[in-house]
């Protein structure tokens, strides 16, 4: 199988790194040899961070160039915009409408721009947006953002529903598991 590469975007704290975590557990399970970057960015809460994963029958780097992204999962609205020069032609951004405002304009040094997802389906990105903090908070915790985008991305992998809930039991701790099951779903629904 040719290399696929995905891109997990947002801001710290919003937990990519479980998403990570779930979406590289979940391929390795199903045969493929999987490289996972660590977390690029602002580690602190309200920094950017990406995460790479790629996968596929060999994969030798972990790194996404521009142009090369299959999926781009991104957690917040600016950072997808940020990021969309990684997609490749064809490719998609899976996206949360939830807007988090960034140091320049918590500090009034800038506005936050509008119309973001408008501007990237203008230039013809395939974008796929919805309101993931909405349905995390229905699934009961704000905190499953991370599970809600991954089961409305669930759809851009060839891997069946039954098994992305395997992986979150097997990664998600055990007394937060119904819950992020309950945000996978809905996220797959969206």
């Amino acid at each position: 199988m040719k290399t696929k590469s995905v891109m997990i975007v947002g801001v710290g704290g919003q937990g990519s790194l479980l998403a990570s975590k779930l979406l590289g557990r979940l391929l390795t399970d199903e045969g493929y040899d999987v490289k996972v970057s660590e977390v690029h960015g602002m580690s602190q809460r309200g920094g950017s961070v990406v995460t790479y994963v790629r996968y596929g029958d060999k994969v030798y780097s972990p790194i996404v160039t521009e142009g090369e992204a299959d999926v781009i999962i991104s957690f917040e609205k600016l950072e997808a915009a940020r990021y969309a020069r990684y997609l490749k032609q064809g490719g998609k951004i899976v996206v949360n409408t939830q807007q988090i405002d960034p140091m320049p304009v918590i500090i009034g040094a800038a506005e936050y721009p509008d119309g973001v997802l408008t501007e990237l389906t203008d230039k013809g990105v395939s974008v796929q947006a919805l309101d993931a903090l909405s349905l995390a908070n229905e699934a009961g915790s704000p905190k499953t953002v991370n599970i809600v985008l991954m089961g409305c991305a669930s759809k851009e992998f060839d891997i069946p529903y039954d098994r992305w809930i395997k992986a979150i039991e097997n990664t998600v701790a055990p007394k937060f598991v119904e819950m992020n099951k309950k945000a996978f779903d809905l996220g797959y629904h969206a």
